[in-house]
């Protein structure tokens, strides 16, 4: 079999991953942009499979909680409890930062929320698009002090 130059070239290209990281700055204001994952390596995830790109960003102790926000749900002003990685399974959500900024989400985008130490514990806003359900799996890390204010990025660690 031939496999030609370019199918070769696109296999070999890294992939990268878009998200919305939840931050408290300097001056405990939380803030959001938007990151990338990179980092990815082409390995297999053992059991016989085949190679596929991975990126083993992160390990150690976490949580992971699948929840349903209500059509009616208003989170208001506060924290995220712990470093946590965010996706909507189904329907949509928003989050609005301290510095005003709001940004809505859907299926399948990702938002890492580190806002701990905002000034009075206000950290964020969020609620769902649509007056509909959202669906969502959350994964708390309970014990990586790094990422606790989002001074470090997930990807940076």
């Amino acid at each position: 079999m031939v496999v030609s130059n370019k199918t070769m070239a696109d296999k070999n290209k890294k992939p990268t991953i878009d998200y919305w990281h939840v931050y408290t700055d300097e001056n405990g204001v939380s803030r959001q942009r938007r990151r990338q994952l990179t980092g990815f390596e082409l390995e297999s995830m053992g059991g016989g499979s085949g190679e596929q790109w991975n990126n083993n960003l992160m390990q150690g102790a976490s949580k992971v909680i699948f929840s349903e926000l209500p059509a009616d749900f208003d989170g208001d002003w506060h924290e995220n409890p712990q470093p946590q990685w965010i996706i909507p399974l189904s329907g949509g959500w928003w989050v609005e930062t301290m510095d005003g900024q709001r940004v809505e989400m859907r299926t399948g985008e990702l938002s890492f929320g580190a806002d701990q130490g905002t000034n009075d514990e206000k950290g964020h806003r969020s609620g769902v698009l649509n007056n509909e359900p959202c669906r969502m799996m959350i994964v708390q890390f309970t014990e990586n002090e790094e990422l606790r204010g989002g001074k470090v990025a997930p990807d940076e660690l």
